[in-house]
């Protein structure tokens, strides 16, 4: 199911994969594509800077993609780089259409106007807010409890300092499910796994953890994993066997799963 967002017939906003999944979750990537429209020509960004972190998040939509098919939870995936339009972030803030990504600058966000702002706001953010609204109603109403779960990557580095962590889990002012999980945490010791790092709720990361999930009263976390442990399929498919190692007892922790072994 894809989205009637962009009009641009290459892609739309957003996609729901495995829309019929009856699992614990609903799983959002926000950041899974890199795509830029093209009739904003590539925002004046080189390939490079199309192609790298700041404009998606790398192995992030892969990932999610694992996590669906083990806890048989919908995912819905952004269609649309995080240049055009962050569906991570509010309409009013700075960040959802940035003039700069850490050392990356972005000529076409520069001069943005605000008739550009809501061109944006109605094609891309839109779109993928309500259908993830939609996705989360439909399985409330069947009855079901679920948790959202947002899934993400980080760069190994920011602005040159390198960062420790390997694998943030992310919660704003629900916690719930984010000490559930990291309760777990024991169980990989080789890894380096903290609590709202790299980024937390004062970098303005939780924009779909409260409209989505504290809103909602549901069971909510942000899964940031650090990109260059997502560099293949089977980096991609190990840390997937891990974050379930954490999801799945925590899931059943607070009594939305029967699955884990824990």
């Amino acid at each position: 199911m894809r989205g009637n967002g962009v009009q641009d017939t290459s892609r739309q906003a957003y996609e729901v994969i495995n829309a019929g999944g009856r699992g614990p979750a609903v799983i959002v990537c926000e950041h899974a594509s890199a795509h830029i429209p093209e009739r904003y020509a590539g925002l004046g960004l080189d390939d490079g800077a199309r192609q790298s972190h700041a404009a998606w998040d790398p192995g992030a939509e892969a990932l999610a993609r694992l996590l669906s098919e083990a806890l048989d939870a919908p995912l819905i995936a952004g269609r649309v780089s995080r240049l055009v339009y962050d569906c991570n972030r509010p309409p009013d803030a700075p960040s959802a259409m940035p003039a700069q990504s850490e050392t990356v600058m972005i000529p076409g966000n520069a001069d943005l106007d605000e008739a550009g702002r809501e061109t944006r706001i109605r094609e891309v953010y839109e779109p993928f807010s309500e259908a993830l609204t939609s996705l989360i109603a439909a399985r409330r109403e069947s009855g079901d409890e679920i948790a959202l779960v947002t899934v993400h990557s980080f760069t190994p580095t920011w602005f040159g300092v390198p960062r420790a962590v390997e694998i943030g889990i992310v919660h704003d002012e629900d916690r719930r499910l984010s000490d559930a999980m990291l309760i777990e945490a024991h169980r990989f010791p080789h890894r380096r796994i903290a609590r709202n790092l790299p980024y937390g709720p004062a970098e303005g990361v939780t924009h779909t953890l409260q409209r989505h999930g504290v809103a909602e009263g549901l069971f909510n976390v942000m899964i940031e994993v650090r990109n260059d442990l997502l560099t293949t399929p089977d980096d991609i498919e190990a840390i997937a066997e891990e974050l379930m190692g954490l999801l799945g007892p925590a899931l059943s922790h607070v009594g939305l799963w029967e699955g884990s072994d824990a």
